[in-house]
């Protein structure tokens, strides 16, 4: 009986641990990339929504753009491009993003755009935040921008085919 109750376990342990790992992964395809993003525990997938639209925005405009990767900093990106010189051309910040973290991004790195991505939000007092708390030697016009998705951008993107993010489905507001 303890064989079997221990071979139920080690059974029942693997199949959790397989449906965890499927659940997890997202397969999209992004500006004619087929892209996995993996959602971690805790993350949610509005974040992951999130990372994949500004792929999609911005692929074309920025060809070395990336999800995710370490660039030897205080801070990962969501989204990064570098340009031949290895600056950053492109930063990107999905979701959940305090007023310092933007501040050090901008003050600290040589980014030419920094994007705040957000999904369903009044931003109108986000930016006069944004404009008020960041000098604006830090954020030349252009620098910094927040983009709304709209709140029902889930049912938008349901299939996970985002060749290019519609402009009916965003609002852009530069600081």
């Amino acid at each position: 009986m303890a064989g079997a109750l221990l071979n139920f376990t080690s059974h029942f342990a693997f199949l959790t641990s397989h449906f965890i790992i499927k659940k997890m992964l997202h397969e999209f395809q992004l500006a004619g990339q087929r892209m996995r993003l993996w959602q971690r525990n805790g993350e949610s997938y509005e974040h992951i929504l999130m990372k994949a639209l500004g792929y999609a925005m911005f692929a074309r405009e920025y060809p070395t753009l990336s999800i995710e990767i370490k660039v030897g900093l205080r801070y990962k990106p969501d989204l990064v491009a570098r340009d031949e010189a290895g600056n950053f051309s492109f930063w990107g910040e999905a979701g959940a993003n305090s007023l310092r973290k933007t501040a050090w991004l901008l003050k600290h790195t040589t980014t030419q755009k920094l994007a705040l991505f957000k999904i369903g939000r009044n931003v109108g007092q986000l930016a006069g935040q944004l404009r008020e708390e960041i000098p604006a030697k830090y954020r030349p016009k252009g620098r910094l921008v927040l983009i709304n998705f709209v709140s029902d951008i889930q049912n938008l993107t349901v299939a996970k085919q985002i060749e290019k993010v519609s402009a009916d489905w965003f609002t852009e507001v530069k600081i």
